[in-house]
């Protein structure tokens, strides 16, 4: 925090000081921390306190912490988490990295609270230290250290709007050691749950890093042990095995439905093939809503790790690891939980024999869909599915708010979310 010179907190070592707080000002002990074994690197000014607790150095890539703040549990924010807290109730700063909630302190401040404000949901940059104006002694470092709720987050961003992608793209191979140390998210040589079960990570944090595209050569383990990974991998052909021939069985049902309730059998395989075809379109629109307003609920989602976990396993890990070739199909548990409302709702809106055959049709058009956003990722393709690959790996690597039609671009015309990829 600024303390200005002429507002007594130079001489702060005398008895008359402010007495620090009584309890540490801390994210709520009741939420998961992320054990930090590593920071940012930072240039740090040669403040009476950084040869104890802000001493990060920076040599060959290789970040070393001094022994005191090794093991300290931290929040990660972004500089908008920050900006977020700037009235005289809610006075968040930072300062070399570091994240504090000095709103306690402001009536407190020998200067008054004022010199305080300019920098509130602000850095305070070399405020507290400007031999011209004014300079702090140890103790107001420690004083500042008292305050400390966690660190800003690395503020860099891979997606490019500029991107060019063609029917070609390979995305380059992450540098595993490099990402974990640059960015302080996830450690792509380990299990990734756990890693998301203790993560301290704020929502703005959490996101701007899971829609950073990374790839491996192989797929991330999730929860580490092989017992556990085989529920966490779907191959692509899974997906035709086992609901084509769940829709053939609708489709076959509705069919003997229709003749069983008097109807010719013309008269029956036309009214089941019209209901199959407004099954189709109805996948279509699904894939849509589905894709931006579930798996890209971004906005409204709560700022709460499990939270965070549920959105990294139902479309988070899909962003994060794009290429994952055991992670692009949807694991048929997830499948039938997502559709089941859906199947209710058909056969609430509709006759039993039209639902059978309109759910027939949308489970067709699902493995249609899935199948083909495999193939977009991992397979050479016809000129027409070329051009769908380049829509669908911009939303990836250029907008991820946009382009939410994997093989219906046509809803996202409707709704004005086409992303432009030339």
């Amino acid at each position: 925090m600024a303390f200005p010179r002429g507002s007594g907190v130079e001489s702060i070592k005398c008895a008359g000081h402010p007495q620090r707080p009584a309890s540490t000002p801390t994210a709520s002990p009741a939420e998961p921390t992320l054990l930090l074994s590593s920071l940012p690197p930072s240039n740090t000014p040669n403040t009476p306190n950084n040869n104890n607790n802000n001493n990060i150095s920076n040599s060959n890539n290789t970040l070393t912490m001094p022994a005191d703040t090794k093991n300290q549990r931290q929040r990660i924010f972004l500089a908008e988490d920050l900006h977020k807290h700037n009235s005289n109730t809610d006075c968040w700063v930072s300062y070399n990295r570091k994240v504090y909630n000095i709103s306690s302190f402001l009536a407190d401040h020998p200067g008054g609270d004022h010199l305080l404000l300019q920098y509130a949901g602000k850095d305070l940059g070399d405020a507290m230290e400007d031999p011209k104006e004014h300079s702090h002694s140890k103790a107001a470092y420690e004083m500042l250290d008292d305050f400390q709720i966690g660190i800003l987050g690395t503020p860099e961003t891979i997606l490019n709007p500029n991107l060019i992608i063609d029917d070609d793209f390979k995305p380059t191979a992450t540098d595993i050691s490099k990402d974990h140390l640059r960015n302080q998210f996830l450690d792509l040589s380990k299990p990734l749950i756990p890693q998301m079960w203790s993560a301290h990570f704020s929502r703005a944090f959490y996101l701007q890093q899971v829609h950073q595209p990374r790839h491996l050569s192989h797929p991330a383990r999730l929860f580490g042990p092989w017992y556990l990974e085989m529920f966490t991998r779907t191959s692509w052909y899974v997906v035709p095995l086992i609901w084509l021939p769940i829709a053939f069985a609708l489709f076959h049902r509705a069919l003997q439905q229709q003749i069983d309730a008097g109807n010719s059998t013309p008269a029956a395989w036309a009214k089941n093939i019209v209901s199959f075809l407004f099954g189709n379109l109805v996948w279509t629109f699904l894939e849509y809503i589905l894709h931006r307003f579930l798996f890209h609920i971004d906005d409204v989602l709560p700022d709460r790790p499990f939270f965070l976990l549920l959105h990294f396993l139902l479309h988070g890990v899909h962003h994060y690891l794009p290429m994952d070739r055991l992670r692009l199909v949807m694991p048929p548990i997830l499948f039938a939980a997502l559709s089941h409302p859906f199947t209710r709702l058909a056969y609430f809106l509709f006759p039993v024999p039209y639902a059978n055959a309109v759910i027939s049709g949308s489970f067709t058009f699902y493995v249609l869909y899935d199948c083909t956003h495999y193939a977009l990722h991992h397979t050479q393709l016809p000129k027409y599915v070329k051009e769908m690959k380049i829509y669908h790996m911009a939303h990836h690597f250029k907008d991820a708010d946009l382009g939410f039609g994997v093989t219906s671009k046509i809803w996202d015309y409707a709704f004005g979310t086409v992303l432009p990829v030339r």
